[in-house]
């Protein structure tokens, strides 16, 4: 390798390195149940309190697959304050599950947890970019099976699906059904997620089934 400087250039990403894990255990310190909060790329992010759009969407998300895992008995479904650490980054989905596999050894005090088999992404101003690029590729890199973006302002669902180590579009649609690979069986009506009579006639038809 003709580099010269690479001694030089090791101890500087060694340093860099040092100072940015010292950063996130002050992180690990601070964090608390009433602020969303998540340590990318070096950086302690605060969130903004969310739109009222971002707030709806989310809890009908949740409240489906809540519903759905739970009687199916398909493990675990997070919210909003569970906390996922991965290598570099700490990540607080707004919506994640994980499958019998990776949630049996979780504990009822438990703080941290490792990358879902399935997250959800509801976007807004403030973390779209991050939404769509760094954790895009990071939750891909760390074995996250399926990634849902959801847009409220547009009403619209993105799902991609992991192959080879990288995410693949699967669809994007504001209308029709969609469907889950990772979560066998977990199939609603997009409109359910954006608007609330929808939200209740699948939720009845999820408890029914």
């Amino acid at each position: 390798m003709e580099m010269p400087n690479a001694v030089l250039f090791a101890r500087k990403l060694d340093a860099a390195l040092k100072a940015e894990q010292k950063k996130r255990q002050h992180f690990y310190k601070i964090i608390d149940e009433n602020r969303k909060m998540e340590f990318i790329n070096g950086e302690i992010l605060f969130q903004s309190p969310v739109k009222l759009l971002h707030n709806e969407a989310t809890g009908n998300l949740f409240q489906l697959l809540k519903a759905y895992v739970s009687t199916n008995k398909l493990r675990f479904v997070g919210i909003e304050k569970i906390l996922v650490s991965l290598t570099r980054n700490d990540y607080e989905p707004d919506v994640c599950f994980f499958g019998n596999e990776k949630s049996k050894s979780f504990t009822p005090k438990q703080m941290q947890f490792p990358a879902p088999d399935f997250v959800v992404e509801v976007v807004s101003d403030s973390t779209e970019r991050t939404d769509r690029e760094t954790k895009f590729q990071d939750y891909a890199a760390h074995g996250v099976r399926e990634y849902w973006i959801v847009d409220p302002d547009k009403a619209t669902v993105e799902q991609y699906l992991l192959q080879s180590e990288e995410y693949e579009l699967l669809l994007k649609a504001k209308d029709g059904e969609i469907e889950s690979i990772a979560i066998e069986g977990f199939r609603i009506p997009i409109r359910a997620i954006f608007d609330e009579a929808e939200n209740l006639a699948a939720l009845r038809t999820l408890i029914a089934d």
